[in-house]
C-alpha cells in the first residue's frame, strides 16, 4: 500500500583549613586499593548477573502473550538489534523503532464481541485485563545509539487512516481488528513507509502498575480535573499544579477527557507525563530496577522485545541526556465537526520532513507527489523563514512587562507571525522554548535573539504553533545598542 492510500478518501569567606593527615601513606593506599577493588567487584558482578539474564532469555520473548502467525511477524524487523561484549551490559547495535501501543479494556467491550469475560460481575463495567481493545494511546519511540537521541511520536488515536480490509477508520481500531501486526503495518503506511522492528501493547491496568513501581512521578497539572463516570467507578479529582502522582491519580490525569482540543490535550499531557518521567527515572540506578518492573507489570505487558533487548533500551536510555529526548507529535489538523465523525486529518508533508528530520526516513521520491511537482527532500531545506514561523507567547511570571518585551523583541529581528497566548500557569524561573512541530534549528535562532531560554523538542506548547515560548524569571529586556550587535553576530551562525 503506498503512503498516500492511508489518506483516502479523503511534535568571601575564610579559606578552609585541612587537618593534616598523619595516617601513614602505606595504610592509605592500602584502604584505597580495597575501596576501589570493592566498587570493581560490584561492578563485575552486577554485569555478570545482568550478562546471565540477558544470554538465558536471549531467543525468548517471555513478556509475549499474544500468538502472532508467520505472515504478522513479517511485518516486524527480524534483524538483530543488539550486542553484548564480554560481561557488559547488552548494548543497542543499531537504531530501534518501538511501536507503543496503550489499551483500555472494559467488561462491555468483550461482551459485546461474545468474547468470554474471565472476572466475576462486580455490579459495574470494570477495566479487564485484555489487550483486544482499541488503542487510546499510540507511540513510535525511536532509540538510535548512533546520534544519542531518544525520539517520541505520538500519533493521536482519532487519526484518519485506511486500513487494509476494513476501509477508512480512526487508527485506534487497528489493534481491535488485526492486532499489533495490522497496527504496525497502518503506523508504517502512515509514517511513509518507516520500519517498526518490536512493539510493546500495555494495558490501563499496567501503566498505574509502573509509575508506581517506579515511585510515582512529579507533574504540572495544568488545571483542575474532576469528572465521574459510575458506571466504570472512574473518579477524577486532581487540582492545578505541580504534584507528585501515583499510579492512580496519573492514571487519572491520563484519562481525563473533558478539554477544549479533545484528543490532542490527551497526547499533550501524555507527553508532560512522559517527560516527567524521563527526568526523574531515565538515570543508571533504574536499571537495577528492571527485574521488579518486569514482574510488576508482566501480567500487562504483551512485546515481542527480548529480556536482552529490554535490558539493552534501559541501558541506552538510562545514559541519554535529557536534551536529547525528543517529544513529537503527529502533524496534520481537525476535520469538519459537521461530518459527524471527529478525525485527526494527517498532513503528508509536514509527516515527511518530520519523518526524515527525527527518524532518518529514507526519501523515496516515487512515493510522493506534492501539487504537480514530483517530491523532493524536505527533510534537506533550511529552518523555516523568520516570516513565516508562527510563534506563540506565553507568560509564567505574572508581569505583563516581560510579556510584551519578549513579543516586541521577536518583532524587532523580523519575526512577523508572533502573537500572545494564553499563560502558562506554572511559574517557570527558566524560559522554555518549546519546537512544537520538531524544528530545532528554527527554536535555536530564536534563543539567540532572547538571549535566554531551554530548548525542548516537544508537542507540549501551543497547538497550531511551530514555536512556543513560555517566558520565566529568567527574561529581561535585553536589547540595546551593544546587544543588537551581538545578537545579530549570533544569528548568522544559524
Amino acid at each position: 500500500m503506498s503512503a498516500r492510500k492511508a489518506y483516502e478518501p479523503t511534535p568571601s569567606g575564610r579559606q578552609p583549613t585541612y587537618k593534616r593527615n598523619n595516617t601513614p601513606r602505606k595504610l592509605k593506599a592500602g584502604r584505597t586499593i580495597l575501596v576501589g577493588f570493592a566498587l570493581a567487584t560490584v561492578s563485575v558482578v552486577s554485569a555478570a548477573v545482568g550478562a546471565m539474564l540477558a544470554v538465558n532469555f536471549s531467543t525468548a520473548s517471555p513478556l509475549q502473550q499474544a500468538e502472532l502467525s508467520s505472515e504478522d511477524q513479517k511485518v516486524f524487523s527480524q534483524e538483530e538489534t543488539v550486542t553484548a561484549k564480554n560481561l557488559n551490559l547488552p548494548e543497542l547495535s543499531r537504531p530501534v523503532n518501538i511501536l507503543v501501543l496503550g489499551i483500555k479494556v472494559i467488561r462491555s467491550d468483550l461482551e459485546k464481541e461474545g468474547k468470554p469475560v474471565n472476572q466475576k460481575d462486580l455490579g459495574y463495567d470494570y477495566l479487564v485485563n485484555s489487550f483486544e481493545g482499541l488503542s487510546d494511546t499510540m507511540l513510535l519511540l525511536r532509540f538510535d545509539p548512533q546520534q544519542e537521541k531518544l525520539s517520541v511520536l505520538s500519533i493521536p488515536r482519532d487519526t484518519r487512516v485506511y486500513l487494509e480490509g476494513h476501509g477508512v477508520r480512526k487508527i485506534n481500531h487497528a489493534n481491535k481488528f488485526g492486532g499489533p501486526a495490522l497496527t504496525a503495518a497502518a503506523a508504517s503506511d502512515l509514517l511513509g513507509g518507516i520500519n517498526v522492528d518490536r512493539y510493546v501493547r500495555l494495558n490501563v491496568q499496567g501503566v498505574e502498575k509502573l509509575i508506581d513501581a517506579l515511585g510515582g512521578v512529579t507533574v504540572n497539572v495544568p488545571k483542575d480535573m474532576k469528572y465521574n463516570d459510575f458506571s466504570q467507578h472512574l473518579y477524577i479529582d486532581l487540582r492545578k499544579g505541580r504534584q507528585h502522582l501515583d499510579g492512580d491519580k496519573a492514571m487519572q490525569f491520563l484519562r481525563f477527557r473533558y478539554d477544549g482540543l479533545g484528543d490532542i490535550s490527551r497526547v499533550q499531557r501524555q507527553q508532560m507525563l512522559m517527560r516527567s518521567t524521563v527526568e526523574q527515572t531515565l538515570k543508571p540506578a533504574t536499571i537495577v530496577k528492571i527485574p521488579k518492573l518486569l514482574s510488576v507489570i508482566q501480567s500487562h505487558i504483551d512485546t515481542n522485545l527480548t529480556v536482552k533487548e529490554l535490558m539493552a533500551l534501559s541501558n541506552f536510555a538510562s545514559k541519554t541526556e535529557r536534551s536529547n529526548v525528543q517529544m513529537l507529535m503527529l502533524p496534520g489538523d481537525f476535520n469538519d465537526p459537521s461530518e459527524g465523525v471527529s478525525y485527526w486529518l494527517p498532513d503528508e508533508q509536514r509527516i515527511h520532513k518530520l519523518m526524515t528530520q527525527h527518524f532518518n526516513l529514507p526519501t523515496n521520491e516515487d512515493d510522493y507527489e506534492l501539487g504537480n511537482a514530483q517530491y523532493a527532500s524536505l527533510g534537506d531545506q533550511p529552518q523555516t523563514p523568520v516570516a513565516k514561523l508562527r510563534i506563540s507567547v506565553q507568560d509564567s511570571t505574572g508581569e505583563q512587562e516581560r510579556l510584551q518585551s519578549a513579543l516586541d523583541t521577536l518583532r524587532e529581528f523580523g519575526y512577523g507571525r508572533v502573537s500572545a497566548s494564553k499563560n502558562w500557569q506554572d511559574p517557570l524561573a527558566k524560559t522554555r522554548i518549546i519546537a512544537q512541530s520538531g524544528d530545532k534549528e528554527s527554536a535555536e535562532a530564536v534563543r539567540a535573539v532572547l538571549g535566554v531560554g531551554e530548548i525542548v523538542v516537544e508537542s507540549t506548547g501551543v497547538v497550531n504553533s511551530d514555536i512556543t515560548i513560555q517566558i520565566g524569571r529568567d527574561w529581561k529586556k535585553q536589547v540595546n545598542a551593544d546587544s543588537e550587535i551581538e545578537l545579530g553576530e549570533n544569528l548568522n551562525n544559524f
